[in-house]
């Protein structure tokens, strides 16, 4: 889960792919870069750290141009350093910088073939390096000293065709312009937007709409699964398929947790889809529990807002807000290990002992992941004075790995893997445990874009839809991902840190 951010405008564009990461830093608060263009010389800043961290007065006056990309990360596979931040630069050919979103299946793979085949080196453990090596290779195998869309497009097939997995990308190529691409799947999102101005258009490419909405860019529609999108640097804009056998099958957990509720994906309003999950899990819980005694309906902060308060207003229940969030502290889905997750709950949420005091509180949340987030809030809840304290998910339980880009830990670590909803209830000390169904978030979502028939609904049901995540490769996955291998990257990278400042 990372954001990305394209422009290419008529003035400067510093300050705009800057606001624009600002608006997209719920997708990745691990770090932030931007690269500029101006006559044919890239100006780059990157670093760990939140945006607001990263960029100060003197690195913005320094970034020059009218077109440049934007990228916020966090670590798809452990702990980062500042050496994977993003975005990635080649010099061959033209000179390419490039923001990825997602996560290639086949990263290895291809990471050999570059090396033997396409005599190109990868430095870092980041499959966007991978990614864009690719990208650099086939406008190269063009052998061409200049390009135009034709050849551009003909690139993204050839990345389409070696690259496997989730991946929305945007390239910034010196001398041509901005180039924006989606996995034939549409995993990952992207949406582009025009603005007009007395000297011309303006276009900009982001990972969510609500990017364009805060600049003042009109949407004009997503990146179609498969489809490229080239814009030079005079604004002209060109389109075209890139994808032998595109097939729509966006990630639901978009909807679910990843995305700002006032964005529309493909098609779908995030926040109208998560009122409709809301309702839906009020129709279980009357199906199931009729005469149910739930005095109040409480979220956890931020995300299961919207389906909490339909869930309460379709239950007739009263709705309240029983937790204070601290802002400043990261999500904890993003935390790298297990301690520092469990230590920031505490300091994350603070309970109003007024809503909880003998009552039957219903805590809803986006999702359940490791259950110890939820673990904590349900013993807040009994600290608060709550006399019963049921749970319900938004999601239905999460039993297996993502291995589309969002960082999800290994099925070991899963509270649902081989466990019932009751196990589960016990292991979290929830009175009672409602998920949603399957059936019914699919419809959630769907209602409002019923031409997409499919969605990548892995981490419910393990079910990958690029056809090709074998055993070997999840149980790669699971060593890079679990908490020992992340606290032995943090280590690591610490002890290198400490060896450089006493250099």
């Amino acid at each position: 889960m990372c954001g990305i951010v394209g422009l290419v405008q008529k003035g400067p564009v510093n300050q705009a792919i800057y606001d624009a990461l600002t608006v997209l830093q719920h997708r990745g608060q691990d770090a932030a870069g931007i690269v500029t263009c101006e006559d044919k010389r890239f100006f780059l800043r990157k670093d760990n750290g939140l945006a607001r961290d990263v960029f100060n007065t003197a690195h913005m006056i320094n970034l020059h141009g009218n077109v440049g990309i934007g990228h916020v990360r966090y670590p798809t596979a452990g702990t980062s350093t500042s050496a994977e931040a993003q975005p990635f630069y080649v010099n061959s050919p033209y000179g390419i910088a490039l923001a990825h979103n997602g996560n290639l299946v086949n990263a290895a793979q291809l990471k050999h073939e570059l090396f033997r085949e396409d005599r190109r080196h990868i430095n870092t453990d980041s499959d966007s390096e991978i990614l864009l090596n690719v990208f650099a290779h086939e406008l190269q195998a063009l052998n061409k000293l200049r390009i135009d869309a034709t050849d551009i497009f003909a690139a993204v097939r050839q990345v389409h065709r070696r690259c496997s997995g989730g991946y929305a990308a945007i390239a910034v190529i010196t001398g041509y312009g901005v180039v924006g691409f989606r996995d034939p799947y549409g995993i990952r999102p992207l949406v582009f937007g025009k603005r007009d101005t007395d000297q011309g258009p303006e276009y900009m490419i982001a990972s969510e709409s609500v990017a364009l909405d805060v600049l003042g860019f009109h949407l004009i529609r997503d990146v179609a699964p498969g489809e490229a999108i080239y814009i030079t640097l005079d604004g002209e804009l060109h389109t075209q398929q890139c994808a032998d056998n595109p097939q729509y099958s966006p990630c639901i957990f978009e909807y679910v947790y990843l995305a700002r509720p006032d964005s529309i994906l493909d098609g779908i309003p995030v926040y109208r889809a998560r009122l409709r999950m809301g309702e839906r899990l009020a129709d279980k819980i009357r199906r199931l529990y009729p005469r149910h005694d739930i005095d109040v309906v409480i979220p956890i902060p931020d995300t299961s807002r919207t389906a909490a308060l339909a869930l309460a207003t379709s239950l007739g229940v009263d709705y309240r807000e029983g937790f204070i969030k601290n802002r400043y502290i990261g999500r904890t889905f993003i935390m790298p290990g297990q301690k520092e997750r469990k230590k920031s709950v505490r300091q994350k949420l603070n309970a109003i002992e007024l809503e909880f005091k003998d009552k039957n509180v219903l805590l809803v949340d986006d999702s359940i992941v490791r259950g110890t987030t939820s673990e904590q809030i349900v013993q807040l809840a009994r600290e608060a004075g709550a006399r019963k304290v049921y749970f319900a998910s938004a999601a239905p339980p999460v039993r297996f790995p993502n291995v589309y880009g969002i960082d999800m830990p290994t099925v070991e670590e899963l509270v649902a893997y081989q466990r019932s909803e009751q196990e589960i209830a016990k292991l979290i000390g929830a009175d009672l445990l409602i998920y949603q169904d399957l059936d019914d978030l699919i419809a959630s979502v769907r209602e409002d874009n019923p031409s997409i028939t499919r969605f990548d609904t892995s981490c419910f049901n393990g079910e990958y839809v690029t056809g090709d995540v074998q055993g070997d490769y999840l149980a790669s996955l699971a060593r890079k991902r679990s908490d020992d291998a992340k606290g032995k990257r943090a280590s690591r990278n610490a002890d290198i840190i400490d060896l450089h400042n006493s250099q």
